[in-house]
């Protein structure tokens, strides 16, 4: 008898598990196991020892996601029991590149904030940005919430050279928000080409886990339809 597949999912700066909520929902309404990865977001290193802790509690294969700055951190991990990888609007740095050589190698939307690290080497968003950049297509209330809870993400995060990367040896795929003003479209094909991911493109904001969830959910069942063909 073949084993459930699991979908993990990793949130990227400035959010947490919460952020996958709305996905969560749906997939268990399809019967299909998924778990949310908490991040410290303290360290590159420490965020991947993170991830691997949280596979390690799986039993059975994995298709893991990550959202922007998580595409880093599940292309690290070298847990066994993942079979694919899915991109959300995520980063994805080469062997040698760091999340920031990735994050700027093209010119920022018009409106995206500058981001520099506080007294304590920690980098938050202004409140401000919740709405015009990180979420514009949420409800206002949404916007709030993402904005209260936010977590900040240590410097030491974006400025680590990662080895080779877990997407050039498994399936790859790649949620492209054509809306997106924190990572630029130009720059998520750049990266989601780079990778030979399957791409899916979407008229949709930077976290589409929490506008636009249905597409989120479609692709991710379709990459189980596929692994399991």
């Amino acid at each position: 008898m073949q084993m459930a597949v699991t979908v993990v999912m990793v949130h990227g700066a400035w959010a947490d598990g919460s952020s996958w909520s709305k996905v969560i929902q749906a997939l268990r309404l399809n019967h299909i196991q998924a778990v949310a990865v908490p991040l410290p977001l303290t360290s590159l290193p420490d965020d991947v020892a993170a991830l691997n802790r949280s596979l390690e509690r799986v039993d059975g294969p994995v298709v893991l996601a990550g959202h922007a700055y998580a595409g880093a951190v599940i292309g690290a991990t070298r847990a066994q029991n993942v079979k694919a990888l899915v991109y959300v609007a995520a980063l994805a740095p080469a062997e040698g590149q760091t999340v920031a050589d990735v994050f700027y190698m093209n010119e920022p939307h018009p409106e995206a904030p500058k981001l520099a690290p506080d007294n304590h080497g920690l980098i938050w968003l202004p409140t401000e940005a919740f709405s015009a950049v990180f979420a514009q297509n949420a409800s206002p209330e949404e916007q709030a919430i993402l904005a209260a809870i936010q977590r900040p993400i240590s410097a030491a995060c974006i400025t680590v050279p990662v080895s080779r990367p877990l997407w050039m040896d498994v399936p790859t795929w790649y949620l492209l928000a054509e809306q997106d003003r924190m990572i630029i479209p130009r720059t998520q094909r750049f990266m989601a080409e780079r990778m030979k991911a399957r791409i899916s493109a979407h008229p949709v904001d930077h976290i589409p886990s929490v506008t636009a969830p249905d597409s989120v959910v479609q692709l991710l069942t379709d990459v189980l339809h596929q692994i399991r063909a």
